[in-house]
């Protein structure tokens, strides 16, 4: 009787930590906008999966940050996910300019991009470069894959 009652709570314990690390599979996943500067972010940390539409040759990625209405954008290129943290290394879909990040969750809907290490992310607007700001607050939008 004892061995079952291990055996019950160690399978608990196992299924718990499954739900928990599904429920965390969607944290960095997704579309993210900035209405603000009409930015946005598609996003894929796990399964690396984003492809640019406009620029396929750089296949599957674990995302993008980019301009509404410009094919201008910035690309991740790698990441490391920490929980609700991830630190992201990006260039410039040109390649003249790179940096660290970090993309951090705040709440179900709302994320805070912070530009560390490199060059000031900027994108293009009405014919000018516009400098975005060290920190971008970013709304998830249910907007396809």
């Amino acid at each position: 009787m004892r061995k079952c009652f291990l055996l019950l709570v160690a399978m608990l314990f196992c299924a718990t930590g499954l739900m928990a690390q599904q429920s965390d599979s969607t944290v960095f996943k997704g579309y993210l906008y900035n209405k603000e500067y009409n930015v946005y972010m598609r996003i894929n940390f796990y399964d690396r999966d984003v492809v640019i539409s406009w620029q396929e040759l750089f296949g599957q990625l674990p995302g993008f940050l980019a301009k509404e209405g410009s094919s201008y954008c910035w690309i991740v290129t790698d990441v490391e996910v920490d929980g609700e943290r991830a630190t992201l290394e990006l260039v410039n879909d040109s390649g003249s300019d790179d940096l660290v990040a970090t993309l951090t969750q705040q709440n179900d809907s709302t994320y805070v991009l912070r530009q560390g290490k490199g060059a000031t992310m900027r994108v293009p607007n009405s014919g000018k470069w516009q400098k975005l700001p060290q920190q971008l607050t970013f709304i998830r939008k249910n907007k396809g894959k």
